[in-house]
């Protein structure tokens, strides 16, 4: 059995990870060093949410650090739709920069991108159509 050895000039990459939600939807973070990646379940952030909005809110936390175009980013989002998991992508990013930079934490803040929204959709009501609206009442 031969056993190799790690090499000690490599240094292992290491991640420093942020977690992000919005509505049901959940996004895992990781950040790394690097040349700009930057996945969303294994594709592109512009493939994988079509919609400038969507895209641009993504990627909105690098660039008010100003850190674009030298982080990697992966990212693992799963649950409710593309706006909610937008909204978690750009938390999760927010969060794990602040852990690799906290001295950005003032310009962060005041952009409102540590700020979880905390709007939830209202649960149906029993009787009811949904969670306000009922049958039309008629008095004759």
């Amino acid at each position: 059995m031969v056993v190799k050895k790690k090499d000690p000039a490599v240094a292992p990459v290491t991640f420093i990870w942020g977690t992000g939600r919005r509505k049901n939807a959940i996004a895992r973070v990781r950040i790394c060093e690097g040349d700009g990646k930057f996945l969303i379940n294994n594709r592109e952030v512009n493939d994988y949410l079509p919609r400038f909005y969507w895209a641009s809110q993504a990627v909105e936390a690098l660039k008010v650090a100003g850190v674009e175009g030298k982080i990697d980013v992966f990212v693992n989002a799963h649950g409710g739709g593309l706006t909610g998991q937008a909204g978690a992508v750009r938390l999760g990013v927010a969060r794990a920069l602040l852990k690799m930079y906290p001295e950005s934490r003032p310009s962060l803040k005041k952009a409102g991108l540590l700020t979880r929204d905390s709007r939830m959709v209202e649960r149906q009501k029993v009787g009811l159509k949904g969670a306000r609206a009922a049958k039309q009442f008629s008095k004759r």
